[in-house]
């Protein structure tokens, strides 16, 4: 009689220990991501017509299926420098994406496990815009910035746009890029199609 006592005592005794974890566990730090900054370089080239007022979207990555998708790239303009020299040409909150300049963004996102392998634009509206390059340069760990991305053409509207340098297969007959497609998901998210 006294073991079943003190059993059903040990027993009260667990499930109050397991209930106060179980209440208390919900203030415990969860598995936190925490956020990297980055600076987004992009060029216009010097074609007339070749800048836009329009909104540009960017989406960056690593091989690790890391996707960082900047809307409205615009709105996160901080300068513009000499497309010769690292220096900057003023301070002062002018348009970005205009003929023959370069701009930097800066960007704030979820970080990358290892470099930056692809980079797409998309631009919305009416106007054509001609982008020369585009770098993105991860602040916390160099090792991880990108390589210049050349597009030197009119970006379509509408769509993604860019270049895929993480998968790559070598074949007899060079080397072949896989393609990545994006679609709109029913919530009009946007995501990665297999």
């Amino acid at each position: 009689m006294e073991i079943i006592r003190s059993r059903r005592g040990l027993i009260i005794a667990c499930c109050i220990f397991l209930l106060a974890l179980i209440a208390g566990g919900e203030n415990l730090p969860q598995n936190i991501k925490r956020n990297c900054s980055y600076t987004v370089t992009i060029q216009t080239t010097c074609t007339k017509g070749a800048d836009t007022s329009d909104h540009v979207s960017l989406r960056f990555g690593d091989k690790k299926s890391n996707d960082m998708i900047v809307h409205h790239l615009n709105s996160k303009h901080v300068r513009q420098v000499d497309p010769l020299q690292p220096l900057v040409l003023d301070d002062i909150p002018r348009k970005p994406f205009q003929a023959c300049l370069v701009d930097e963004f800066q960007v704030t996102g979820q970080c990358m496990e290892s470099p930056i392998c692809y980079l797409y634009l998309k631009l919305s509206g009416s106007d054509d815009w001609r982008p020369g390059f585009a770098q993105v340069e991860a602040l916390e760990e160099s090792g991880l910035s990108s390589k210049s991305f050349y597009f030197r053409r009119y970006l379509p509207r509408n769509v993604w746009h860019g270049s895929d340098l993480c998968s790559k297969e070598i074949t007899p007959f060079g080397i072949r890029h896989k393609r990545k497609v994006f679609k709109k998901t029913p919530a009009a998210a946007e995501t990665l199609m297999p």
